[in-house]
């Protein structure tokens, strides 16, 4: 059961800039798609040319793409398209990127997929490129694109040059259509370097500082100097210190200052903060400071949760405590507010979906008086399995507080680390109970929703029985889940009873009663689903590793208990 949501980004780029009633129908296909936000919508008249953003679970967003290039297909014709922007088919361009929980390779692998629907369904040939490139040269999206829809008659004549799927000869529909590269790349992230200056040109030399490509090498004076040339006629140039980054300096009047403007375009090789940790040393060696960082659109939440993560084991301290802080202590370290206020809800991809999902109805969103209230009422759910999570989240939280507690420990400042080490897994152990929680209520909920199906006909019946039991085993394995992730608390909470701080013994201690009661709680519950089950060896068996968990739990919460007797005393 995995809890990390998958979230894949997906940009298109349509051929049509001017004509806001047929981007409006290209749009209207994504966002009849459930699971899939529409982030943005970007039309160009110079250009004849939208670039629209959208994002959501890898299926949905696949989905959402094939229909708005179906539709694009349907409604721009080629033939009469004219834009200041290379081009060459209704939908030119269509890159995944992964935002969460998903790789770049799993990407490419759905990229080709919807290439090759695209060409088999709607006879709309396809390149792939970047991360998704069949060949080599192909990751080049020039090189798919070369000569551009013009071009096409030819190259589809020539079996080096053809599409990748839909390959045929040059046709009225592909005349109509052109053809659309699809691919997957990176996440890049767009920002901007606020400095104490007003120059352009101090700016442009800390761009050329830090960005890959560097600055061209000079004879003599390195400003003025002509530039070296290699045997071909370019440009020798001398790299910067960061991979995967392109960068400028500029002036904004807006702000009276100016600015490194940057573009990450691997946030895996040069994260956001140690991009602005670098700007940050090249302005300081020529008399500069970044005062602050502007982001220019959206971000993955992993780009502020690493940052948080970063600063704080520079200070040596823990970096086990909740997101919340750690999306803080980002926002304050690079100074993200400088110029104007920074709202992670606005900004972060992963928590505008999380605003448009939240209906208000989950447990965990509940002030503690709200929860017991919603416990003690005559509805069946929240139960005892959702209870039993909750305990085990309070079991993983008391033992991450000592682990925090000792980490900050006057005099133990050379054990940073080791219960840094401690309060990260008591994090993700705590996210997952917490997360568990509700699932234990959507699984009762589901049970209940199989027994309202229909019970006419015989098909009706046998559809409803196997509905049943498939809710029945889902609402069986999530306590077993629940008692096998409570019973990791009693990790924690042993080893801070035996080297956290003496003070918070007693916290540890209580920790462990709560996994315990976490465990017999949900193993209960397993219990007694398992007994709806008509597979009686797999429900013998969900109930056989929840006996052993109980033992376990008992024997465990017995001697974590003994050891804070011991230490009292």
């Amino acid at each position: 059961m995995s809890m990390e949501r998958k979230i894949v980004e997906c940009v298109p780029n349509f051929s049509e800039g001017r004509n806001m009633g047929i981007i409006k129908q290209i749009t209207d296909e994504i966002t009849r798609v459930k699971g899939v936000k529409l982030l943005d919508v970007d039309p160009g008249e110079a250009t004849n040319r939208t670039v629209v953003t959208f994002v959501g679970d890898p299926e949905s967003v696949t989905e959402a793409a094939f229909q708005a290039v179906k539709k694009a297909g349907q409604l721009i014709d080629m033939r009469q398209h004219h834009g200041a922007h290379p081009r060459m088919g209704a939908t030119d361009v269509c890159p995944l990127i992964p935002v969460a929980g998903i790789t770049l390779e799993e990407c490419a692998e759905l990229a080709r997929q919807l290439a090759e629907r695209i060409a088999n369904e709607v006879n709309i040939p396809c390149y792939c490129y970047e991360a998704a490139a069949l060949k080599p040269e192909r990751k080049n999206l020039a090189v798919c694109r070369a000569g551009e829809y013009e071009a096409l008659p030819e190259k589809l004549a020539e079996a080096d040059k053809a599409p990748d799927y839909g390959a045929r000869p040059y046709d009225e529909g592909v005349a109509r259509t052109g053809c659309t590269a699809v691919g997957a790349r990176d996440f890049l992230i767009a920002v901007n370097f606020n400095l104490n200056s007003t120059s352009t040109r101090r700016a442009n030399a800390i761009a050329f500082d830090v960005r890959e490509k560097g600055r061209p090498v000079r004879e003599g004076n390195p400003i003025t100097g002509k530039i070296v040339k290699d045997e071909h006629g370019n440009n020798v140039m001398r790299p910067g210190t960061l991979k995967g980054t392109k960068a400028i300096g500029w002036y904004i009047d807006e702000y009276k200052i100016a600015q490194v403007s940057m573009n990450i375009t691997n946030i895996n090789a040069t994260p956001l903060h140690v991009a602005f940790d670098e700007v940050c040393r090249c302005a300081q060696n020529r008399g500069i400071r970044v005062t602050g960082t502007e982001i220019v659109g959206l971000m993955p939440k992993r780009c502020l949760i690493d940052a948080g993560r970063y600063f704080l084991e520079k200070q040596q301290r823990s970096t086990g405590i909740p997101e919340d802080d750690l999306i803080n202590i980002a926002i304050h370290s690079m100074g993200l507010d400088d110029l104007k206020p920074f709202d992670p809800q606005e900004k972060v991809i992963e928590m505008m979906l999380d605003a448009d999902n939240n209906t208000g109805n989950k447990l965990v969103d509940l002030t503690v008086t709200g929860f017991a209230d919603e416990t003690s009422r005559e509805s069946p759910a929240p139960g005892g399995g959702s209870i039993s999570a909750y305990m085990g989240a309070l079991a993983a939280s008391l033992g991450t507080m000592v682990a925090n507690l000792s980490s900050h420990k006057p005099g133990w400042d050379d054990r940073w680390n080791e219960f840094s080490q401690w309060a990260d897994k008591g994090q993700q152990l705590k996210t997952e109970l917490l997360h568990l929680v509700d699932e234990d209520t959507d699984a009762f909920n589901r049970i209940m929703a199989a027994f309202g199906l229909p019970k006419k006909t015989d098909e009706d019946k046998a559809a409803r029985t196997a509905a049943i039991q498939e809710a029945t085993l889902f609402a069986t394995q999530v306590p077993l889940h629940t008692m096998q992730a409570s019973f990791k608390a009693f990790e924690i909470c042993r080893a801070m009873v035996e080297t956290g701080n003496p003070n918070s013994v007693t916290d540890a201690g209580v920790g462990a009663l709560a996994a315990r009661a976490a465990v017999l709680g949900a193993g209960m519950n397993v219990k007694i689903n398992a007994a709806g089950l008509h597979d009686r060896t797999t429900a013998e068996k969900l109930i056989a590793e929840a006996n052993e968990l109980v033992a376990r739990a008992n024997a465990e919460e017995a001697a974590i208990t003994a050891l804070v007797e011991d230490k009292i005393k």
